[in-house]
């Protein structure tokens, strides 16, 4: 089994909106690239659900809401608005980036509903990745008429 590396060697504290706090990742936490790789693809696949009956259109929150309810029924474990906090100058800044959702601990899932992604959104994406130390994330745009056009899968290589 292939693991994916760690960026560093601690991780900050992460709220979830159900205020559960993630102070480290344990071993079991870590995921396999194939997994990763399954897990993104479920994402997508379960945001083409979503886009296919909800269609383009509506607010950014509406479609975190449901994504959210069809990751979980396909029995996968979804994070939403986790806090990722960044150090300035020694001091820890809590409220600095949320992630829209996180899904199995793997894959952070970056949502929009705009007209057009443009180079801050993936600059936003790889923020969240480097500072919460994870690989892989999706930008997902739901304001498209083909969903398929809408989503950016990016790696920290960092």
């Amino acid at each position: 089994m292939t693991f994916l590396p760690t960026l560093r060697c601690t991780l900050p504290i992460s709220l979830t909106a159900e205020g559960a706090e993630v102070t480290q990742r344990n071993a079991e936490d870590y995921v396999s690239t194939t997994d990763v790789n399954s897990v993104s693809g479920q994402v997508v696949d379960a945001a083409m659900r979503v886009h296919t009956v909800l269609g383009p259109g509506l607010l950014e929150s509406a479609y975190a809401a449901c994504l959210s309810h069809e990751l979980r029924k396909r029995g996968l474990v979804v994070e939403t608005q986790v806090v990722v906090p960044i150090y300035y100058d020694g001091v820890r800044m809590d409220a600095a980036y949320r992630i829209d959702l996180l899904v199995e601990r793997a894959v952070v899932v970056e949502l929009k509903a705009i007209t057009q992604l443009l180079p801050v959104h993936e600059a936003q994406l790889l923020s969240h990745l480097r500072f919460a130390d994870y690989r892989v994330g999706l930008l997902i745009n739901f304001n498209v008429t083909r969903l398929k056009d809408g989503i950016k899968r990016m790696v920290n290589g960092a």
